[in-house]
């Protein structure tokens, strides 16, 4: 049976590792602190000699086997650290994971990793893991779950807080929970054991929403034209230079029209994005943009991306930051704004 994070903590307090340990989230933080968790638990019962295997799609599998059935040359007990960028370890990798997890290596801990998940990465070799060893699925939080979320990280750090206090604090990062751990550690750090209501904690965090160019490029794809402006305007009175931010959105528009121009024929689309790179926690992004215009939509967005490259460079007369919001909007509302 599947582990909820609380039931995993109580576990990896009490418990002894099991052979084998999948942990699965899209949340990059949530994966990162259980991992350490694990790893920490593993030294502390002896697992010296750590292994790191990046399973990507040209990963052989017969250097799992190897390590497995090889003797450690500095430890009886050893952890194998193995990365799943994608959470799918394909037909081979399946059955490996699923051999390893019916018939585990004496005094190894494998610790699986899984940087994207959905129900659908829940196969067969998933459910030998949950069978005979730790299965904790670590999904995304909800809007209405980080201001809970964010009161238990200010309590873990000694820090106490009203609702108003945590309620700024989420409108704050947005969601972001790197930003929100940020940020309680360095409360934590700055004000050991203090108090906030919202009034103090307004004066003393700063907005840590991720107005980055990767957070424009995911709203607009989404189709949220509002958002993506008021990033469009953090990152201008940050300081921020056009040149440096149209490198990745040029890479995005492009990737826009060859997806734009598959589907127009009727292509696989599926295919062509995971030719493209996409990870699947971006595919949606893509599918509602494309839902939103024509190819020939997209395609002026290339040479939008141009002008705006030499406007940025003063190669062409206009205002570069007026110029950029107006490519913003053609991508989240194709067909918007006059040509």
């Amino acid at each position: 049976m599947a582990l909820s994070p609380a039931q995993f903590e109580q576990r990896l307090a009490r418990d002894a590792l099991p052979a084998v340990v999948l942990l699965a989230s899209s949340e990059p933080l949530l994966l990162l602190e259980a991992g350490d968790a694990v790893r920490r638990r593993a030294r502390e019962t002896g697992h010296a000699e750590r292994i790191v295997l990046e399973a990507g799609g040209d990963f052989d599998w017969n250097e799992l086997g190897s390590h497995l059935a090889s003797l450690s040359l500095f430890s009886s007990r050893r952890l194998i650290d193995l990365r799943l960028p994608t959470g799918k370890p394909g037909k081979e990798g399946g059955e490996a994971l699923a051999a390893l997890a019916r018939e585990p290596a004496p005094d190894v801990v494998v610790l699986i990793q899984a940087a994207q998940w959905s129900r659908a990465h829940e196969t067969a070799w998933v459910k030998e893991v949950d069978r005979s060893g730790w299965f904790v699925p670590m999904w995304p939080l909800k809007p209405a779950e980080l201001p809970a979320w964010i009161g238990r990280r200010l309590t873990s750090r000694g820090l106490r807080a009203d609702a108003g206090a945590i309620a700024l604090l989420a409108e704050r990062v947005e969601g972001n929970l790197l930003a929100a751990a940020q940020e309680v550690d360095k409360l934590a750090l700055l004000h050991p054991g203090a108090s906030f209501d919202a009034s103090r904690m307004q004066a003393l965090v700063a907005d840590s929403a991720r107005h980055d160019v990767f957070v424009l490029m995911e709203s607009a794809l989404a189709g949220n034209a509002a958002h993506a402006l008021r990033v469009v305007a953090s990152l201008r009175g940050e300081g921020a230079q056009v040149p440096a931010l149209l490198g990745w959105i040029s890479t995005q528009a492009g990737i826009l029209v060859r997806l734009a121009q598959v589907k127009a024929r009727g292509g696989n689309l599926a295919a062509a994005m995971q030719a493209a790179g996409l990870w699947q926690s971006r595919e949606q992004a893509f599918r509602s943009a494309l839902g939103r215009g024509k190819p020939a939509d997209f395609e002026r967005l290339l040479g939008d991306c141009a002008r705006l490259d030499r406007m940025s460079k003063g190669r062409e007369a206009g205002d570069p930051w007026v110029a950029l919001e107006r490519l913003v909007v053609a991508i989240a509302a194709p067909g918007a704004l006059p040509a």
